[in-house]
């Protein structure tokens, strides 16, 4: 498959970005007492369940995830994915100090904040990086074993909303369940790569049967004037 391969100014410039989107995504979240998934989904459950600071469990859950990136993906996508997570975590902090939102509607920063972190995650991967935890895993098995990014994220992260159950309202979780849906469609439409890069050698293989459609189309209007001319001549 062809790979387009970005400049490190183009990394940063994307990751920053990307990094902005899913922060706004996550601060609307916020707002509202919205579970997300993914990784901060099971460290924010994991603050329930267990006497523990979200940022260490959020640190612990990650490392067997960047281990994998780091061992079977690239040096270059955990790299990546650690500025990815570390922008994140710095900007959510920071958004506040920009942006005071006084009322929201529930269910608009579910739909618009999964937009946001969908479209995040999307730029992240387009550039060889993720969110951390299960987007991870997730860009590893659409790589390796051709399973769709977004269908693995969204069984991930409708698992860890129905566990949520047992700690937030229902009604809540069913808005993030929302969240969580309208997130992994944006991913789940959107990173397929053999949309836009075709595979080697089917290019070639394309141009052959076009090139024979034409001298078959060819052959047939020589034979039909042909066979005009001798119609007439007789």
């Amino acid at each position: 498959m062809q790979k387009t391969k970005h400049s490190v100014i183009e990394d940063v410039f994307a990751l920053i970005s990307a990094g902005l989107f899913v922060a706004f995504g996550v601060y609307l979240f916020q707002s509202q007492d919205l579970m997300v998934g993914g990784a901060a989904g099971l460290a924010l459950l994991g603050t329930y369940a267990v006497d523990m600071d979200f940022g260490l469990l959020f640190f612990l859950i990650n490392l067997p995830f960047y281990t994998l990136a780091w061992t079977q993906i690239s040096k270059r996508f955990t790299i990546n994915t650690f500025i990815s997570v570390t922008t994140v975590s710095v900007l959510t902090e920071q958004i506040p100090s920009f942006v005071d939102i006084s009322h929201v509607n529930p269910i608009f920063a579910a739909i618009f904040g999964g937009i946001l972190i969908g479209v995040g995650m999307l730029m992240m991967f387009r550039h060889s990086s993720s969110l951390g935890g299960v987007g991870i895993m997730a860009f590893y098995l659409q790589q390796r074993f051709n399973i769709r990014a977004g269908t693995f994220q969204l069984t991930v992260d409708s698992t860890i909303l129905l566990c949520a159950l047992l700690y937030i309202e229902w009604h809540l979780v069913l808005i993030s369940i929302l969240a969580a849906f309208c997130l992994n469609m944006v991913i789940s439409l959107n990173h397929r790569p053999e949309r836009y890069f075709p595979v080697q050698g089917e290019e070639p293989l394309k141009k052959a049967e076009a090139k024979h459609v034409s001298d078959e189309s060819d052959n047939a209007l020589e034979g039909n004037l042909n066979n005009e001319l001798h119609a007439q001549n007789s």
